[in-house]
This record gives structure tokens, C-alpha cells and sequence, in this order.
């Protein structure tokens, strides 16, 4: 009876103690959190590619992607907290840095480079049937300029400014969405819209199956001008083959995606973090084609704000300045 009593004890202790280790290993865990884009754009799936990573590399790190209105919102949220990590475009980061107006009332002092990922095309996409064959032709025409206060839309007020154009000239403008965008070019209500984002996003193909369309060309003397006034943009190019109807190489500018965290973040979580993303890039790869430009080699290339220390770490470590 007492070796009976005994082993119950013994059981009973075994059971506490590995529900005890249970909770300590979940309360050891750490959430990240990760602001994407939206959901057809490039920026989810490749914030969910590093979510899997942590998931099957660092079981102590956990990391949430979260879906949002990009750039500009994107740092707002490192700024106030409500994100650690986060994909935005190289400009809109610097801005934020600085705390450049409209965007920003006041500077994010605590957002700082992680990597760079891969070139983000400026693409304007134009209904066929409205004739579009130059920036200039945008004037009186109806327009999506990219969300209220998104990259997207100061790209479009510069790329405009280069061709001597203002919203005030276009028909209408209307600040939408990736997707509402893509819906209504398709429906006829908008002539063109502007996107900021990688070649090949589905917010574009998609609407480029339904109707005949175009991307219309940046470049020339207005191109210059545009990389001369802001050194964040590079001259490039929408191959072709991409979208339907897109039979040419057509010129454009184009910024940079790169991954941001907020300084707070502890220097050693970001260095394996980082570590793992380069050390498992095929999965980057596979979670879209631009994943595929995502280089260890051109990490830091177009990035415009200070690194992270844990990422300096692990690109130092590389050899990569």
C-alpha cells in the first residue's frame, strides 16, 4: 500500500513538475509582431515566410504577421509601439527618421534598418481605352493615387511633380487600395492607378487578365530628374511577360522594400532572427517571385537608416558593409 502511495506521489510530482516547465517555456516564449501590407500585395507573404521561419528555426520566438496599410502606417507603428518588426519602403523609412511632413508630425527615432529585400517598381496601370500613353496624359483623368498617407502616394506626388502635373489636374482622385484599385480599373471607374510594389503582384495581374491595359513608362529626362531629387530611386524596368498585354520592357523607377525593427527590440533576437532569414532563404524565396531577389550580398544596398545592433552583428560576422 505504502509502494502504491509512494508511486502516486511520485507520478503526481512528475506531472506538476512538467506542467510547471510547460508554463515557464510558454512564458519564456517571445511574440513578435511583424506589420506586412495588404494581403495581395508582396510584403504578407514574405512577413509570413519569416513567421515560418522563426516557427521551425527559433521555437522560442514566436512571430505574428500583421496585415496593414503599408509604408507610412507601418512605421507609425514602430513608433508607437504596436509592432516590432515591419516592411516599408527605403524612402518612407528615412521620412520617417526625420519626421518629414505631411507623413509624419513628428520624427520616429526608434526605427532601424534590418535588411534590405528587393526593389519595388513604381507601376502605373492604364485602362487601354483611356489612352494613356505618357505621364502627362494623366492630366483630366480619374486616377488611384495609393491610400491617404501611404508610399504609394508620395511616390505618385513626385512622379507627377517631375512630369509638371498635380492631383489638382487629374478628374478625379481617389485613394484606395491595392485590390480596390485592381476592382475598379476592371469596373471602368478609374482610367489608371499608381502602385508602389513588387513586379508580378496579383493587385495587378489580376485586373491586367480582366481588361485590356497597359503600364504606362517613367522615363527619359523626367526619370532623371526623379533619381536626381531623390537619390532613393533607381532607374528599372517592368520586364515583359509579366502582365497580359505587356509585350515590351517598359522604363520605370523603382524604391526599395526593406525589413525595419524598433531599436527596443533585444539586440540577440534580432541577430538570430536575421541570421535565420539568410540561413533559410529558400523559404523566402518560395513565398513569392520577388522573394527570389532577396540577396545576403545586397543587404545593407539602399538602406538609409542606422542598423539595428543585432543585425550589425550578423552582417559584420558576413563581411557585409
Amino acid at each position: 500500500m505504502k509502494k502504491k502511495l509512494l508511486v502516486g506521489v511520485m507520478i503526481l510530482c512528475m506531472v506538476v513538475f512538467f506542467s510547471a516547465m510547460g508554463d515557464l517555456a510558454h512564458a519564456q516564449k517571445k511574440y513578435v509582431s511583424i506589420a506586412s501590407g495588404w494581403v495581395v500585395g508582396v510584403y504578407f507573404p514574405l512577413a509570413g515566410a519569416i513567421s515560418r521561419i522563426a516557427h521551425e528555426k527559433l521555437p522560442d520566438i514566436k512571430i505574428t504577421v500583421e496585415s496593414s496599410g503599408a509604408s507610412v502606417a507601418n512605421a507609425k507603428l514602430i513608433a508607437s509601439g504596436d509592432a516590432d518588426m515591419a516592411i516599408l519602403q527605403n524612402d518612407i523609412a528615412l521620412y520617417a527618421l526625420q519626421g518629414i511632413k505631411p507623413m509624419f508630425d513628428k520624427p520616429v527615432p526608434n526605427i532601424r534598418g534590418m535588411t534590405a529585400l528587393y526593389p519595388e517598381h513604381c507601376q502605373i496601370h492604364a485602362r487601354k481605352d483611356a489612352k494613356i500613353a505618357s505621364v502627362r496624359d494623366l492630366k483630366g483623368k480619374r486616377v488611384a493615387v495609393g491610400p491617404l498617407g501611404s508610399g504609394t502616394e508620395q511616390n505618385t506626388i513626385q512622379i507627377l511633380e517631375a512630369y509638371g502635373l498635380k492631383f489638382e489636374d487629374l478628374a478625379k482622385v481617389e485613394r484606395l487600395t491595392a485590390a480596390e484599385s485592381g476592382d475598379y480599373l476592371k469596373d471602368g471607374r478609374i482610367d489608371a492607378a499608381f502602385y508602389t510594389t513588387g513586379v508580378g503582384a496579383s493587385a495587378i495581374v489580376d485586373p491586367a487578365i480582366a481588361v485590356d491595359s497597359m503600364i504606362v513608362p517613367i522615363d527619359g529626362a523626367q526619370a532623371d530628374a526623379l533619381v536626381k531629387k531623390y537619390p532613393f530611386y533607381s532607374k528599372d524596368k517592368v520586364p515583359a511577360g509579366i502582365y497580359k498585354g505587356v509585350d515590351k520592357d517598359v522604363p520605370t523607377v523603382a524604391v526599395l522594400a526593406i525589413l525595419v525593427v524598433k531599436a527596443e527590440l533585444d539586440a540577440d533576437m534580432v541577430y538570430r532572427i536575421t541570421k535565420a532569414i539568410f540561413e533559410n532563404i529558400r523559404t523566402i524565396e518560395g513565398a513569392h517571385a520577388k522573394g527570389k531577389e532577396v540577396k545576403l550580398e545586397k543587404a545593407l544596398i539602399g538602406m538609409p537608416i542606422p542598423l539595428h545592433p543585432g543585425a550589425e552583428k550578423f552582417f559584420k560576422e558576413k563581411g557585409i558593409k
